[in-house]
């Protein structure tokens, strides 16, 4: 019998509609079934001691009992290994949670407001949820969302998939999930945002990889895709003075290949190239300066709107 089979899927938790809830659940039925044998050697110790030792006689006196080492030694350091054990196991669990695999078949633009959710296609399909139109997914692949928010803080959950997010304002947050099978699965805001917050709950509706294909080719990509607004604003801007997008060196970095590559600074510090890291640069260019390159870069910052800094980075993305 495993763990996770303590805990039954269609009652007390719901579905587990991911590879990865049933290892959530497995450390979840862990915690829960450690803490009641822990209750119950603690609570039933101290109630056999207080009738073993109970007092018998006015007079009578308790024995002496020296110290001992030993037993502090072991009621100290077992307690230890297992919450460094269960350290471990959830840190585990939190790094899959946290780190998309390379072969992402979806990637959506999610923005919250109060309070409603934007998504955005990479082929420029956009939904309103108050339209009531579920988020489309592939089936059996796995899909990223890109998060960030308009105005406060709000935090995309999906109980059927046990994973969270925090959509948070001049940020770009990320989390991933591969849903098993076809199905709808609920959403909700878990950051209180205000008045209306309960009616922020809209559906992801998974449905098999090749109807996912045919539905996000439905509508040939035009013009207005996130990436080609992006590419029309690189040139607006006259990015391409100073950042080539072939490889060449010129006054700033090469385009070509630079999101998810590996970035040394001026301070020695590194950092990953990833949205966060693009944000930044195109808003506050000095915030990391780039080993041997100057910094020449003006500040955006008050410039682009967010939906701006979204395209360009969608089109850096795309320079292989």
């Amino acid at each position: 019998m495993s763990w996770s089979s303590l805990i039954p899927a269609t009652s007390f938790m719901p579905i587990q509609a991911t590879e990865i809830a049933k290892e959530v659940d497995l450390l979840y039925a862990f915690l829960i079934i450690a803490s009641l044998v822990s209750f119950v050697i603690l609570i039933g110790g101290m109630t056999w001691f207080l009738i073993k030792f109970k007092r018998t006689s006015i007079d009578q006196k308790s024995a002496y009992i020296t110290h001992n080492n030993f037993a502090e030694f072991l009621w100290s350091f077992i307690p230890l290994v297992i919450m460094m054990g269960i350290f471990y196991w959830g840190m585990v669990i939190f790094e899959k949670l946290r780190t998309p695999p390379e072969d992402i078949a979806a990637e959506i633009h999610v923005t919250a407001e109060q309070w409603a959710w934007t998504y955005r296609y990479a082929n420029g399909k956009e939904f309103y949820s108050s339209g009531n139109d579920p988020m489309i997914v592939p089936a059996g692949k796995a899909t990223k969302l890109i998060l960030t928010s308009k105005d406060v803080i709000h935090s995309f959950y999906v109980p059927a998939f046990r994973t969270k997010q925090d959509a948070v304002p001049g940020k770009l947050t990320q989390l991933w999930f591969e849903p098993k099978q076809p199905g709808e699965y609920i959403v909700f805001c878990t950051e209180y945002c205000g008045t209306k917050h309960s009616g922020m709950m809209i559906k992801i509706k998974a449905i098999p990889s090749e109807e996912y294909a045919a539905w996000y080719h439905a509508e040939k990509k035009g013009a207005d895709t996130p990436a080609d607004l992006g590419k029309t604003l690189f040139a607006q801007k006259a990015c391409a003075s100073c950042h080539s997008i072939d490889g060449s060196r010129v006054v700033g970095p090469t385009m070509k290949g630079l999101f998810g590559s590996e970035r040394k600074f001026a301070d020695g510090t590194k950092a990953k190239a990833d949205e966060n890291y693009l944000r930044e640069s195109i808003l506050v260019s000095t915030a990391k300066i780039v080993e041997t390159y100057p910094p020449a870069m003006p500040l955006f910052q008050g410039q682009l709107s967010d939906e701006d800094v979204a395209n360009l980075i969608e089109y850096i993305k795309s320079i292989k």
